[in-house]
C-alpha cells in the first residue's frame, strides 16, 4: 500500500516575504541611521524624536508608493504578454503548440511526448501552459501591488517604532549607543527569521544584514558629526 508523498515548499512565499523583510530591514535602518545622525549633530532629545517619527511617517509612505508603483509596472507587463499571447493563440494555434512543444524538448521530453504533453494542455488550458511554460508567470509569483504596497508600508513603520523606541527609553548620555546597539541587534533577529521563514541559511542572512546595516549606521553617524562641528 503506497503512501501520499507531501511536500512544503516555501516558495509560495517569496512575494509577502520579500515585501515584509525589505520593508522592516529599511525601516530600522533608515529610521537608526537618521537618529544617529542627529543625534551625532549634536541634537536634543526631543528633535531626535521628532525626526525620527518624521523618518517613519515619510519612509512608510514612501515604501508604499515605491512598491505600488513598481510592482504594479510589473503587473502591467504580465497583463500585456497574456493579453498578447491570448491574440496569438486565436490566430496562430497550431505555431503555439509547436512552441509549447519546442519547450518540453528542451526540458528532456522526447518530440513524440513533448508533443503529446503539448497537445493535451492546451486542450485543457492553452493559455495557462503557455503563461506558466513560456512566460513564466506562476500564480503563486503574480505581481500583487496592493499586497506588497501594504505589507512595505506596515513593516517599514514596525521596524522604525524599534530604534525610536530606544529614544524614549534610552538616557540621553547613552542614547547613541543603545540605539546603535537595539537597532544591530533587531537586524540580527529580522534577519533570522526572514532566514527561518524562506528556509534560507540563517547564519549567512544574519550576518549580511547586520554589517549592512552597521555600515550604513556608522556612515551616517559620521556624516552627522562632521555636519555637527561645521554648523
Amino acid at each position: 500500500m503506497s503512501r501520499l508523498h507531501s511536500e512544503h515548499h516555501l516558495v509560495s512565499r517569496i512575494g509577502w516575504l520579500r515585501a515584509a523583510v525589505l520593508g522592516a530591514n529599511d525601516g530600522i535602518v533608515s529610521t537608526a541611521s537618521l537618529i544617529m545622525g542627529v543625534a551625532t549633530a549634536s541634537a536634543g532629545p526631543s528633535q531626535i524624536l521628532v525626526a525620527g517619527v518624521a523618518g517613519l511617517v515619510a519612509g512608510a509612505m514612501s515604501m508604499a508608493a515605491g512598491e505600488y508603483v513598481s510592482v504594479s509596472s510589473q503587473a502591467d507587463t504580465e497583463e500585456a504578454d497574456l493579453a498578447r499571447e491570448r491574440i496569438e493563440l486565436e490566430t496562430q494555434p497550431e505555431a503555439e503548440c509547436e512552441e509549447l512543444t519546442e519547450i518540453y524538448v528542451k526540458r528532456g521530453l522526447t518530440d513524440e511526448l513533448a508533443r503529446q504533453v503539448a497537445i493535451q494542455l492546451t486542450a485543457n488550458d492553452a493559455l495557462d501552459a503557455h503563461s506558466r511554460d513560456e512566460l513564466g508567470i506562476v500564480e503563486h509569483m503574480a505581481a500583487r501591488p496592493v499586497e506588497a504596497a501594504l505589507t512595505s508600508a506596515l513593516t517599514f513603520a514596525v521596524g522604525a517604532a524599534l530604534p525610536l523606541l530606544m529614544v524614549v527609553l534610552s538616557p540621553a548620555s547613552l542614547l547613541i549607543y543603545t540605539v546603535a546597539t537595539a537597532s544591530l541587534a533587531f537586524l540580527a533577529l529580522l534577519g533570522a527569521i526572514g532566514a527561518k521563514a524562506g528556509g534560507a541559511n540563517v547564519w549567512r542572512a544574519t550576518t549580511r544584514v547586520t554589517f549592512w546595516g552597521a555600515f550604513a549606521m556608522a556612515l551616517t553617524a559620521g556624516i552627522g558629526a562632521l555636519v555637527g562641528t561645521a554648523v
